[in-house]
């Protein structure tokens, strides 16, 4: 993580997460706030100074604190094909776009498949991914195609770094491994890390962030882009992205 950025979870709704991006002397940007109420008390407690928004995607339950928390007078930022569904927006931003806050270069990855404006903040060695790529798994395809899907995998693969720190938007990471799991019964390194998330999370723990090479290792729908394992589970004759659907379609029956 870049030595002057930190990164507070605040949990929202159900199984939301949003993220506080800090810097050195409070200023704080927030990644997808589904509700304004823990923003704001998370806010008061630590003390900092909200300064601006920024959103993964349109979907309510990652932007339905916006309003509330800008009113009006705060930057909101997200890609350019939501504007008119992500509420507040004032900073359309394009594919591979580079821009700053908080003193940091931030770069725009479109990454459709969830929905066609979704996109993943990257930042020096962490990245937000929103509703793309979660720990051990990935979102539901509600707008794009499974080849999106997949090559939006493939471009997360590319531009970031194994050892960066990928923040997932929602907590479903122990379900995601025991799926994983289904696939590959005798993997040890699903077993392993399903066995920490099952401790963490009885303590209550935060589980919704993992390394990218964490992911490499044990989420399915990176694992589907390796040949290797696509023969371990009986898809050895399909491409990455046919293989990718089909294993979203488990998923979906799971």
């Amino acid at each position: 993580m870049s030595e002057s950025l930190r990164v507070v979870s605040v949990p929202c709704l159900k199984d939301n997460y949003a993220y506080l991006l800090v810097s050195e002397n409070a200023d704080t940007f927030v990644v997808d706030p589904g509700e304004a109420a823990p923003i704001r008390d998370a806010v008061a407690q630590l003390g900092l100074r909200l300064c601006g928004i920024l959103n993964t995607h349109h979907h309510y339950d990652h932007v339905g604190g916006n309003l509330e928390l800008a009113a009006g007078h705060l930057p909101i930022y997200a890609f350019h094909s939501d504007e008119g569904r992500v509420p507040g927006l004032t900073h359309a931003l394009q594919d591979d776009e580079e821009f700053e806050i908080l003193g940091q270069s931030v770069r725009t990855l479109h990454v459709p498949g969830h929905t066609l404006g979704a996109i993943t903040y990257q930042f020096s060695n962490f990245s937000f991914t929103g509703d793309t790529v979660f720990c051990g798994g990935a979102g539901r395809i509600f707008e794009g195609t499974p080849e999106q899907m997949q090559a939006s995998f493939e471009r997360i693969t590319q531009a970031l770094q194994p050892s960066d720190l990928l923040y997932t938007g929602h907590e479903y990471t122990e379900a995601n491994l025991r799926f994983a799991l289904s696939l590959w019964p005798e993997d040890e390194a699903v077993q392993e890390r399903l066995r920490l998330v099952r401790e963490q999370r009885a303590r209550g723990k935060h589980c919704a962030t993992g390394s990218l090479a964490l992911e490499l290792e044990t989420n399915p729908f990176f694992r589907v882009s390796t040949a290797e394992y696509r023969n371990q589970i009986g898809l050895g004759g399909q491409s990455a992205a046919s293989a990718f659907a089909e294993v979203r379609r488990l998923k979906n029956i799971f």
